[in-house]
């Protein structure tokens, strides 16, 4: 790739980075530097995705930016009661998240327990309807099997999601091409206007043009916009800065 093709690339990718720090040590400093980070001489990025304690920190921290905040619920396990999971999304929601990444029950999905997935994300769904943007989680790594991550991505659509997200970023598995082509064949099948994450091992300008690429591919030339594809990454942001300024970036380590 040539310097003006990376520079094209990072341009365009940029706005679509969900800028993330779920490190479990993760400290209000940290989420001070992430906010500062968000803010780009480029312009800014699509949100910031932190934990759930950190949002009303964040918020008071992005006042006037326009940059929303994106949380973690059922997170990163997919385990925990609907009950629990609605009410730590309501929380949130009242902190001033205003978008939710909720990890489907994929264990449990895997097991044949659809029910219970689907009650998941009806029922977050509902909680954030008309107040925060709904992306869940898949986990496709853990899934595997393509007619699984077909079906969930289906069952996420039907239930409520504004979003499919392949990844928690904590698996071994992140998101793939594979994945994310059945993925975007569901979307493109659907007549609701839904998006697509990949999450998880994107970390240069070559690994968002690959995605892109296929993106554009499958869905058209006008279709990717912060609305409808996000790319959930921390480290990625560091490569793209250099692609734009015009340097090359060792890729560093993270989600």
């Amino acid at each position: 790739m040539t310097q003006e093709e990376r520079k094209q690339v990072a341009q365009r990718a940029l706005s679509l980075v969900d800028l993330t720090d779920l490190n479990e040590n993760c400290t209000h400093e940290a989420i001070d530097a992430l906010c500062v980070r968000a803010q780009t001489p480029f312009g800014p990025v699509a949100a910031i995705c932190i934990w759930p304690r950190f949002v009303s920190h964040a918020k008071k921290q992005l006042r006037g930016t326009n940059i929303p905040i994106a949380t973690v619920v059922n997170f990163p396990g997919g385990n925990q009661d609907v009950d629990i999971t609605r009410a730590e999304t309501r929380a949130a929601i009242e902190d001033g998240a205003g978008e939710i990444d909720l990890v489907m029950p994929y264990q449990a999905f895997r097991a044949g327990d659809l029910p219970r997935a689907q009650t998941m994300v009806r029922s977050i769904a509902e909680t954030a309807k008309d107040r925060a943007l709904l992306k869940v989680i898949l986990e496709t790594g853990e899934l595997q099997d393509p007619e699984l991550i077909r079906s969930a991505s289906e069952m996420a659509i039907e239930a409520g999601a504004d979003f499919i997200k392949t990844s928690t970023g904590k698996v071994d598995v992140n998101a793939t091409l594979d994945s994310t082509k059945i993925m975007l064949d569901v979307i493109r099948g659907t007549d609701r206007n839904v998006g697509l994450k990949p999450a998880g091992g994107i970390k240069t300008t070559e690994d968002c043009a690959v995605y892109l690429k296929q993106a554009d591919a499958i869905m058209g030339d006008d279709w990717v916009s912060p609305r409808s594809y996000r790319f959930g990454a921390s480290s990625v942001l560091n490569d793209l800065l250099a692609a734009l300024e015009g340097r090359s970036a060792a890729p560093s380590s993270g989600y």
